[in-house]
């Protein structure tokens, strides 16, 4: 009887930690650029992020090699002149979310609070975003803006055109417990 009640207190334990933090497991991330000459958009799949609802800590990373472009020159150029992929091979994000009450179902609108990394520049940012409270899951949306010199992205001169100064990224990520 005693290791029966050490076992469900055990597993009581586990089930309230798992309940606690959640991992992305379909991520979508899309970036839109809205330049005079030709609109610029690129779609990432492979996005990582983390949830702990008790803390109310959100982190997430992606990958910039995995955006993908409708012209392979778009692609191209994204990865060696304008991100330089292979020296800053991630966007990073690590922040507090606020305004979230893990008890509420449906959408609540909140606002992510903490630091982004692009190109090797952090910055402190607030992120609004709404996140929904499924049965089993997490449905986070966001769309904001990230101006390029902020994070030392740099335009030529010849292209100023063809590439807008700020971009608008939109993320959607569905999570389950962990």
């Amino acid at each position: 009887m005693k290791g029966f009640l050490l076992i469900l207190v055990w597993s009581l334990i586990v089930f309230d930690g798992l309940g606690q933090r959640y991992i992305v497991e379909k991520s979508t991330v899309n970036f839109f650029s809205d330049a005079t000459i030709e609109d610029i958009s690129a779609e990432n799949t492979k996005a990582n992020s983390i949830i702990n609802t008790q803390a109310g800590d959100i982190a997430f990373s992606i990958a910039m090699r995995e955006f993908q472009f409708e012209k392979k020159l778009m692609q191209e150029h994204f990865n060696e002149k304008y991100l330089e992929s292979e020296k800053f091979p991630k966007a990073t994000f690590s922040g507090k979310m606020i305004g979230f009450d893990q008890a509420s179902k449906g959408i609540q609108q909140v606002r992510a609070t903490g630091r982004l990394t692009i190109h090797g520049v952090t910055a402190n940012v607030d992120i609004p975003g709404a996140i929904e409270v499924q049965t089993t899951k997490l449905v986070l949306k966001s769309r904001f803006i990230v101006k390029l010199a902020d994070y030392n992205i740099k335009i030529p001169q010849l292209m100023w055109q063809n590439i807008a100064e700020q971009v608008e990224v939109t993320l959607n990520f569905t999570y389950q417990p962990q």
